[in-house]
Parts: structure tokens; C-alpha cells; sequence
């Protein structure tokens, strides 16, 4: 197994003397944890330098990881990466879609409390994300897919989204059962486990960073939109929406929306609900989005919305293509094609 430790509260120990967290130092990863010795796999680990908070995430860093899978990838079986948790859920999801082929696990995992704190969770979803990540049968991966493995749940990366600050229990996955239930046994739900294809590993890496979220509330102003659309640049909004789609039904609204559409700009519905989907027509208020071209996203994460647009652009998708790629699942990241 590699362990890859981006940064992140999970990595951090307390310094005896100054009282400071401090980095902790994975080439003695065994004296800290022995237990790991009785996985019966070897465990190399990386670490980036400099280390990075997860508030400080960005397509670049993405692109990084990317490579540091991609050459080590023949040389290991799974994959672990140690992550804050803040923007956890927005890397899974990149991963997802840069990692084409993936037939090994790649598993994040984090911590709310640091590793050298008496009641740490980290511990916990380390070694659990280490169990997982080289759980192999009949020398083919259990979970050849990213995923996020936190508080006795492993979900799949792109189906996540962190929903909780101070409890152990911190992602939710509300349109996709867990892939694996954690116990005193590892029970994985291998029916929504996605199959192995034993293709070539392809790593992509260009990704398209003008793209923005644009969160409806009630009141919002036309002029507001239209500002937001004027960037320099932009090629995407995901937009998030009320219940199953629905947005503001004024004139002034809906045509904000429509010149944008009309520049080129595409608008991707997401709901802001995290169980649900967008369903546009369901509601009159949803009837005219479709009419005036906003591409729904369905049971789609905001998240994983804005990791698959911004692989999309990168990789030169426009017009029409784009909005049937976006309809369609590609990585496990949505129901169905809609």
C-alpha cells in the first residue's frame, strides 16, 4: 500500500513540550501504530512538501495527486489518502473522473480530531482505510474505485458531501447506499461496488478552472446573476437549486439565465437538498429552466457536479456533446441517464 499524506488534521501530532501540532512522521508509522503490522501488507507512505490545509485545495494540487498515483500505480496495490476533511468530498470527486480505469482502491480518509489526540478518530479510519484498501479476493481488488472511508462507513468518493463540523460522523451519502458498513466486521455491499474492466490506467489531467456555483435563496436579484455571468472566463455555473429543481419563475430571472445560455455559458441544476434529485418539470417552476436550455444534473452531489464539469471543459467538450456527457453517468456519480 502507498499512503499519501496531502495534509490535513488526520497527519498532526502534539509536540510534548511547545503543546503545538506538528506534522506527524510517517517513516515510523508502525512505532505509532503496530497494530498495522498484523495487516500483513507493506506500507510505503509520501508526503507533499508543503503540506496543504484542505481550505487551500485547488485544481492544481488535484493534478499533482493525479501524477503521484500514476507513477506509483504499477508498483502498489491500493492507494490511501490522508486529507482534511473540509474539501474531501470535491477531491474524491476529481479523482473519480481523472482516474479513468481505475482498478485499484484509492481510498481518502481524514480525521475531526488529530492523530496524537486521546480521543482521535483518526486512528480508527486509518487503519480501517488500510483493511479496505488492500482487501483483495482472488488477486482482484474488493473496491477498485475512490471512496472515502470515515466513521464506520466507507462511500463512494463521488456520491459524498461532508455534512457535519463536530461529529466523528461527518460525510453523508444521501443518494447512494454505503459500499461498505464497519463493524467489528468489514461488510462491503458488493452489488454497488463498481466491477473492475483491467484497462490501462489513463490519468487526465486538464481540468477547466472557470467555473462557478451559484446558490438560489429567496430574493435573490436578477442583477446579481447577470454580474455573476459577466465574469471574464466563465464557462460553467452549477447552479443549486430548491427541491427537485425549482428556481424563481420572473421574467427577469429566467432571462438572465438565457442570455448567459445563449453567450455560450452552460447551467448545470443541481438541488441544494442532500437527498433528492433535480427533476425539471416536475414543478411549473422547473418547466421553463429546460426550455431555456439549463442542463439538469439529477441526484447529482454539487460536488461531484463541478469535478465533472471541470473535467469535461478540460477535455474540450462543448455545445451539445457536453450537455449529453453531463446527462450521463460516467463514474457512478449519478443514477441514470436522464
Amino acid at each position: 500500500m502507498l499512503v499519501i499524506y496531502t495534509g490535513g488534521t488526520i497527519g498532526m501530532l502534539r509536540n510534548a513540550e511547545t503543546g503545538a501540532l506538528e506534522p506527524f512522521d510517517f517513516d515510523h508509522l508502525y512505532r505509532h501504530l503496530p497494530v498495522l503490522e498484523s495487516l500483513r501488507c507493506r506500507i510505503d507512505n509520501y508526503s507533499f512538501s508543503p503540506l496543504i490545509d484542505s481550505s487551500d485545495m485547488n485544481p492544481d494540487f488535484w493534478v499533482s495527486l493525479a501524477e503521484v498515483i500514476e507513477e506509483s500505480y504499477e508498483k502498489y496495490d491500493g492507494f490511501v489518502v490522508l486529507h482534511g476533511t473540509d474539501t474531501m468530498a470535491y477531491t474524491a470527486s476529481v479523482l473519480s473522473f481523472m482516474l479513468e480505469n481505475l482498478n485499484k482502491p484509492v481510498i481518502l480518509t481524514g480525521s475531526q480530531l488529530p492523530m496524537g489526540m486521546i480521543r482521535s478518530d483518526g486512528r480508527e479510519n486509518f487503519i480501517t482505510a488500510v483493511e479496505i484498501a488492500s482487501a483483495y479476493e482472488d488477486d482482484t481488488p474488493v473496491v477498485p474505485e475512490v471512496a472515502i472511508c470515515f466513521e464506520n462507513k466507507l462511500l463512494r468518493g463521488n456520491r459524498t458531501t461532508k455534512f457535519n463540523a463536530e461529529n466523528f460522523d461527518a460525510f453523508f451519502s444521501g443518494n447512494y447506499p454505503p459500499l461498505a458498513e464497519i463493524g467489528i466486521h468489514i461488510r462491503f455491499n458488493r452489488s454497488f461496488i463498481l466491477k473492475p474492466n483491467f484497462r490501462k490506467l489513463k490519468v487526465h489531467k486538464k481540468l477547466e478552472t472557470g467555473v462557478m456555483i451559484l446558490k438560489l435563496f429567496p430574493g435573490i436579484q436578477p442583477s446579481m446573476v447577470e454580474a455573476m455571468f459577466a465574469i471574464p472566463g466563465l464557462r460553467g455555473i452549477i447552479m443549486e437549486t430548491f427541491g427537485s429543481g425549482n428556481a424563481p419563475t420572473h421574467h427577469s430571472f429566467l432571462d438572465a439565465l438565457a442570455k448567459a445560455i445563449a453567450k455560450g455559458i452552460l447551467v448545470y441544476n443541481v438541488t441544494q437538498c442532500k437527498s433528492g434529485a433535480v427533476e425539471q418539470g416536475l414543478y411549473q417552476t422547473s418547466l421553463r429552466l429546460g426550455q431555456i436550455g439549463v442542463v439538469s444534473g439529477g441526484d447529482i452531489t454539487t460536488e461531484a457536479a463541478l469535478a465533472k464539469m471541470m473535467f469535461l471543459l478540460g477535455e474540450g467538450y462543448s455545445g451539445e456533446a457536453l450537455k449529453v456527457q453531463l446527462t450521463r453517468p460516467l463514474r457512478g456519480e449519478m443514477s441514470q441517464e436522464i
